[in-house]
């Protein structure tokens, strides 16, 4: 039987789509191999989104406070109210929000002859939109943010419960003086009532030293017990038209910040709001509203 010709031409043709195949393939599983390390690999190191925040709605900040309690904090003596002005007193005006469920506010109002009071609540619900951090971490740093604001002094001890009157207040009583001592000069004066001397006195008019009035238990601080961060701050200032008190109670509860405002305004100058009344007045209040938040 006669040989077919030997072509060396066509061999190595072969022998070149072969080498063709065999690398075609081998780079193929290389690429699939490398793929999938990268990926493995990318999971492997990447972190774990942050923790939400505990609350993810807000309660309606007008109902929050209790009946009794905004009657304590909006005395008026013996002013007798009619169902329909108690109502409108003691329901508060809701602020105007876009999102109820990031931003809720509420207001209340009570004037008499012996001046006029005000309480205002604002609560904040706090989310990061940033993985790496969590939603109570943002609202820390808003809370850090506002305490230093407030220039409220670092560090502390908090001060007494509220049930508890401080010593000073306790020692002033006693003594018949219903008074306070300033901290930085160790003088007596009224934290209810003073002298027009005093009050044109540049080195004791506490607009020009909001804290020139407040004892060291009344002082702005930071607050203990409250939340998982809180701090209050207490100013006192004189206008033309009159002083008034400001207390503010500022705390945080995961990822939740409540700023609580109570003021006492007065036409008579020498009538000084009194800074214990009110500042335990806001903490029961923010304790309220504390436990309320938890449940």
């Amino acid at each position: 039987m006669p040989r077919k010709p030997f072509v060396p031409g066509a061999a190595l043709v072969v022998a070149a789509a072969l080498a063709a195949g065999l690398t075609a393939c081998t780079g193929g599983s290389s690429t699939d191999d490398e793929a999938g390390d990268a990926k493995s690999g990318g999971t492997a190191s990447s972190s774990p989104a942050a923790e939400p925040g505990r609350y993810q709605t807000l309660p309606e900040a007008c109902g929050l406070p209790a009946r009794g309690t905004l009657r304590g904090m909006l005395p008026g003596g013996d002013q007798q109210l009619s169902r329909a002005e108690a109502k409108k007193i003691y329901e508060g005006q809701p602020d105007i929000t876009y999102d109820t469920d990031r931003r809720v506010g509420c207001r209340w109002t009570r004037e008499t002859t012996a001046g006029t009071r005000h309480l205002s609540l604002d609560i904040q619900r706090v989310v990061s939109y940033d993985a790496a951090v969590s939603d109570d971490d943002k609202a820390q740093g808003i809370y850090d943010s506002k305490e230093l604001a407030a220039q409220i002094p670092p560090g502390g001890t908090g001060s007494p419960s509220p049930a508890t009157p401080s010593p000073s207040a306790t020692k002033g009583k006693a003594k018949g003086e219903g008074g306070t001592t300033n901290s930085s000069t160790g003088k007596k004066g009224k934290a209810a009532s003073g002298s027009p001397s005093e009050a044109s006195d540049p080195s004791a008019d506490p607009s020009t030293d909001p804290s020139a009035d407040l004892s060291d238990s009344t002082a702005p601080r930071v607050l203990d017990g409250l939340g998982d961060a809180a701090f209050l701050n207490d100013k006192l200032v004189t206008a033309d038209s009159g002083v008034h008190r400001d207390v503010t109670v500022v705390f945080r509860t995961s990822n939740v910040i409540v700023t609580l405002t109570y003021d006492q305004w007065s036409t008579d100058k020498t009538m000084l709001p009194e800074s214990q009344e009110l500042q335990d007045k806001a903490r029961s209040l923010a304790g309220e509203l504390s436990e309320s938040l938890s449940e």
